[in-house]
């Protein structure tokens, strides 16, 4: 059994969460209680539900909490466009992180599809 730590989209949610903390660092210190916070905890958000989603005792519970990441990744990148229409992020930083989360989504999504046949991943 594969460990979630070894799987694609923990990884790629992993990368993405660095990619917000380093990118709110420049965001108006006013956003620091708003947007900023939120963002953190919803780029957060996506890998610590696959591990607690991992660490429970079925593949139900693991499928419930891989959609809860989905929507932590959906919840993200509607932020990350507000972000951009403020003015707080470029189109560039906007498209690049848009095109992890919807990769993202399209992992989650699959990754759902994929335990109604399969065991969770093991926590290690």
């Amino acid at each position: 059994m594969k460990s979630v730590e070894s799987l694609d989209v923990y990884n790629l949610g992993m990368d993405i969460a660095i990619d917000i903390y380093k990118m709110t660092e420049f965001f108006p210190k006013s956003e620091i209680f708003g947007l900023t916070s939120q963002m953190r905890r919803a780029a957060i958000s996506i890998t610590s539900n696959l591990s607690e989603g991992a660490a429970r005792n079925t593949s139900g519970e693991y499928k419930h909490f891989v959609g809860i990441s989905r929507g932590s990744a959906a919840e993200l990148r509607s932020q990350v466009n507000i972000s951009c229409k403020l003015g707080f992020i470029d189109s560039k930083i906007h498209k690049n992180i848009t095109e992890k989360l919807n990769q993202t989504c399209r992992m989650l999504t699959g990754l759902i599809n994929s335990l109604s046949h399969t065991p969770a991943p093991t926590q290690e």
